[in-house]
């Protein structure tokens, strides 16, 4: 039974329980864990102390962080082209609430869409499930 986003102090203290001389499978076992977990642990510690070649944990959460903040202007970037597409140039409110509406339809995050067209998202639709595939509203 694994433990997903175990602490770092838990952590910490297996990789202690190891060091001192227990077997990986006994620890395993004593705390439900996988033993792949525990090596997985033991390995990223040996890349954290430099004593084997890879990322370090600060270096993995930078990556993450830049991957989804990647993925959120992708996501804009493809709302800024189906907004101009639907939209052209300077364009009321209410029509940007539309287009929010068909862009919702197409899979396109509703944040990045209302942050873009700069409009609140209850503007149009006060209840958020209104956002859905199955919006009503037409260009």
């Amino acid at each position: 039974m694994g433990r997903r986003g175990s602490p770092p102090e838990f952590r910490r203290t297996v990789l202690d329980l190891v060091a001192s001389g227990r077997k990986v499978s006994q620890v395993a076992f004593d705390l439900e864990i996988s033993e792949q977990t525990i090596c997985s642990w033991l390995r990223q510690d040996r890349i954290d102390r430099g004593l084997e070649p890879g990322l370090t944990t600060p270096e993995h959460a930078e990556l993450r962080a830049a991957t989804r903040r990647i993925a959120e202007l992708e996501a804009e970037l493809a709302v800024h082209r189906r907004a101009s597409e639907l939209l052209g140039t300077v364009v009321p409110p209410k029509r940007r609430f539309q287009a929010i509406a068909v862009m919702a339809g197409e899979g396109l995050p509703v944040q990045a869409a209302t942050r873009v067209l700069d409009v609140t998202d209850s503007g149009c639709c006060t209840d958020r499930r209104r956002w859905s595939r199955t919006c009503d509203h037409e260009i």
